[in-house]
């Protein structure tokens, strides 16, 4: 499977930009240079920051109430792969995919690595789907999957988790996503104590097949399908969980899975504090867990998170949380929508790169609210694009992705190639 963007057009492309890119980085660096700062070390630490593709978020999504799908999109795993290439193709901030399985289906999965290594991709998390009916299932999860009611239901659910760490295994993940849908419309439907006791127990049996270099990332959500209650509803049931399964179960943080105005920055400060980060699902919100583009509605939250991630790093504080993006494109070509997701994510990182950690550790420990706030600020407003472009054109890519992109009749030339989805379907995928 070969590089789905011509070579010569993103040549061209990037000739065009070139000086002006290096005119632009020259100036930022002087700029950075005087607050102390060298932009080849942050060039550096950018450069090897990656976060995942979702390869759900590659087809075009949906509402509650209806799907309208897109020109050209993908039929496959395959299909998704090749999405999913040209996204990293362009961008470089996205080496890798994370699979959902049974969204995801394969014949050959040593196939399916192949295709992604000749793309230059590789694997991240693979995700486990108990909050839906597949056909032919023996057991509906209407009711729950993790928790049911019915051991049977239980039973099953906790061994397509253990289908997927198989695939995983041949595919070359390290971590399996586990979120459920499980929970309540209704006061007094279920009995909470119980439900969350039914969650440990198939928890126990799926974190007993993991293999001993693995992660089991468990993942929170206040609310939906479920409305009045769900079973894992935030990260304190998430930690609780973790904390009772032992040292591979970690905590999910998906930036939409909050109540309003929930401080996520602290959320994430504790985790770390705790050891049991596991990493990110990004997207925004302005209402909910609505799976707007990352940093489309809150990029300073953003940027916040991110504060936290590099203060615990310049700490020396040990962990290794992964990053994945989660976002459900209804309005937008879902490749342009996650290449600038993606450099919105490596922007926050290279913004809260510039925090003068020193002079911030100072003022908290003088009580100087504003100074700190100030040192925060300096940072976010500092534009950093001449950096992306920059990382950008070193690795390959565009100076500027949704440009090249449209230039290249990729999304045309997919409407032909893969046969159009007729109507519009209900339900979010």
């Amino acid at each position: 499977m070969s590089l789905p963007i011509d070579a010569g057009l993103l040549a061209a492309h990037n000739e065009r930009l070139r000086r002006e890119v290096q005119a632009d980085y020259d100036h930022l660096g002087a700029q950075l240079a005087r607050r102390g700062i060298d932009l080849e070390r942050v060039r550096a630490q950018v450069a090897a920051f990656g976060v995942a593709i979702p390869s759900w978020g590659v087809g075009t999504g949906g509402t509650r109430f209806a799907r309208f799908p897109g020109p050209g999109e993908p039929r496959h795993v395959f299909d998704k792969l090749q999405d999913c290439g040209v996204i990293q193709q362009l961008a470089r901030a996205t080496p890798t995919v994370s699979l959902h399985i049974p969204w995801d289906q394969c014949s050959d999965w040593s196939e399916l690595r192949g295709a992604a290594g000749a793309l230059g991709l590789g694997f991240d998390a693979i995700n486990s789907n108990t909050f839906s009916d597949q056909k032919g299932q023996a057991h509906s999860y209407k009711f729950g999957s993790l928790t049911h009611t019915d051991a049977a239901t239980r039973a099953q659910a906790v061994e397509h988790n253990l289908e997927c760490i198989e695939i995983g295994q041949a595919i070359g993940s390290k971590a399996l996503t586990v979120w459920i849908g499980d929970g309540s419309n209704f006061p007094g439907q279920q009995h909470f104590r119980r439900a969350f006791e039914r969650y440990l127990d198939s928890s126990r049996q799926i974190y007993a097949a993991l293999p001993d270099d693995w992660r089991m990332m468990l993942e929170h959500k206040i609310c939906e399908p479920a409305f009045y209650s769900t079973v894992i509803q935030d990260w304190g049931s998430s930690f609780m969980a973790a904390s009772l399964l032992g040292p591979k179960a970690q905590c999910l943080v998906d930036l939409g899975h909050h109540a309003p105005n929930v401080n996520i920055e602290l959320i994430v400060a504790r985790l770390i504090a705790a050891g049991k980060l596991a990493g990110f699902h990004f997207n925004d919100s302005k209402y909910g867990d609505d799976d707007l583009d990352a940093g489309s509605v809150s990029p300073y939250r953003l940027f916040l998170v991110f504060n936290e991630l590099v203060a615990a790093a310049h700490e020396g504080v040990a962990f290794d949380p992964a990053y994945m993006l989660d976002q459900s494109h209804n309005v937008t070509d879902p490749i342009e929508s996650l290449m600038t997701s993606a450099v919105q994510v490596q922007r926050s990182f290279a913004q809260a790169l510039l925090v003068d950690r020193a002079a911030l550790d100072a003022a908290q420990e003088a009580n100087d609210a504003m100074t700190a706030t100030h040192l925060l600020k300096a940072a976010f407003q500092t534009d950093v694009t001449p950096l992306l472009q920059r990382v950008r054109l070193d690795a390959g890519g565009a100076v500027d992705p949704v440009a090249a992109y449209r230039a290249s009749g990729y999304r045309a030339r997919m409407a032909e190639a893969r046969p159009a989805v007729a109507g519009g379907g209900g339900g979010i995928v």
